[in-house]
């Protein structure tokens, strides 16, 4: 059984490396940060010349034709450099569906215009992991050969900077539909919520009595618990890649520092107190890895990984959450330094985190899956 990344993988990873590495210094990143910019356009443009925005997308739609892995390569590293693009709400929520449940006209229309870089893409599905009593929703009604739409969502990622926005409605059966919005059409607006200090990630989307025509429907009628349950799936899988990239990243910037900065005469990292909580800071990022790679390959083999992805988010999450303390405690007094570089992978990982489902939320759908088959998980794997 071979493990190895394949020659392209290795390629991509490696590329990405680069453009990221190249472009979001800590020094651009400070002087990025004191403009009135949510991302950094002149990255995106590279990004799409060098073809790493297709490389999901099917090549007869101007992309790669790979698939999950390769974009988890590239999210990863943008991780390590926590580089202000939209490229998880534009490479998984957006076009992933299109890809699997669009028309081939859908697929031309939003697809090839993606990898080329000339539009952002992204879905409204960040209610799924609220309670059902605090979410709002969109109703749908028939009009002529299209629809209507009425309603609003919060926290839609990337929502004011994407240029078509997936939105689950309800009809009056109660039946719900994916439709793919314009977000310039009239009747529907999208304000900034600045749910953390990193900016306006996220979005208050609201519609209007938002007409649309019969080819905005995506997939079938009725099928928008089916699309966003794959969905939830594959986005969870990409986020533990980008917070995988984010606490290497904080570990290895701590571990520097650590054997650099001295008191009484030897480097701090040598006192067994902070040397005990790097180590455990590396057992929770190789967890972290390992649980990841673990969903991401049942799921590209098309084996039951719910569990599995279930697992590698909850630590995405708690294990996260005691990297990024421990990154900001041995870092002391100069890590609450805004104009100090490791706040940033703070805020990140604090920020994904809660994107989709903490980790208390995760560890409920994990019962759940448990308590309905005890057979899940390990238990279930035959290779």
């Amino acid at each position: 059984m071979d493990f190895s990344f394949s020659e392209d993988q290795v390629a991509i990873r490696e590329l990405a490396y680069q453009i990221f590495t190249d472009r979001s210094t800590d020094a651009f990143q400070l002087e990025f940060s004191r403009t009135d910019q949510a991302y950094d356009d002149s990255l995106w443009t590279t990004l799409a010349e060098q073809g790493l925005l297709g490389v999901g997308i099917p090549e007869h739609c101007g992309g790669a034709g790979l698939g999950l892995i390769e974009i988890c390569l590239v999210l990863e590293e943008q991780g390590r450099r926590v580089a202000p693009i939209p490229l998880f709400s534009s490479l998984v929520l957006g076009s992933m569906p299109i890809i699997k449940f669009g028309t081939e006209a859908q697929k031309q229309q939003y697809l090839s215009p993606l990898a080329a870089g000339e539009l952002k893409l992204t879905a409204a599905i960040s209610e799924i992991a609220m309670p059902i009593a605090i979410q709002q929703g969109v109703s749908a009604t028939k009009s002529g050969d299209g629809w209507t739409l009425t309603g609003s969502l919060d926290c839609v990622q990337d929502g004011v900077v994407a240029d078509f926005i997936l939105v689950p409605a309800t009809d009056a059966s109660g039946n719900s539909s994916v439709f793919i919005i314009d977000s310039q059409a009239p009747g529907v607006s999208a304000q900034a919520q600045e749910i953390s200090l990193l900016g306006p990630w996220s979005a208050a989307l609201s519609l209007s009595n938002v007409t649309v025509n019969a080819d905005a429907l995506l997939g079938a009628e009725g099928q928008a618990p089916a699309i966003i349950h794959w969905l939830e799936q594959y986005a969870n899988v990409a986020q533990c890649a980008m917070q995988t990239g984010i606490c290497e990243e904080a570990m290895r910037r701590t571990a520097a520092y650590t054997s650099e900065r001295e008191q009484f005469g030897v480097p701090i990292g040598s006192f067994q107190a902070l040397a005990m909580r790097m180590a455990d800071s590396y057992i929770d990022v190789e967890a972290m890895r390992s649980t990841f790679w673990l969903a991401l390959w049942r799921l590209g083999e098309g084996l039951p990984a719910e569990a599995e992805i279930r697992a590698a988010k909850w630590w995405a999450c708690d294990g996260a959450h005691r990297v990024i303390h421990t990154a900001q405690h041995l870092h002391a007094g100069i890590g609450a330094d805004v104009e100090y570089p490791i706040h940033r992978f703070y805020l990140w990982a604090k920020q994904l985190s809660y994107c989709l489902g903490n980790g208390s939320h995760q560890l409920e759908q994990l019962g759940k899956l448990l308590a309905a088959d005890d057979s899940v998980g390990y238990a279930a794997i035959e290779i």
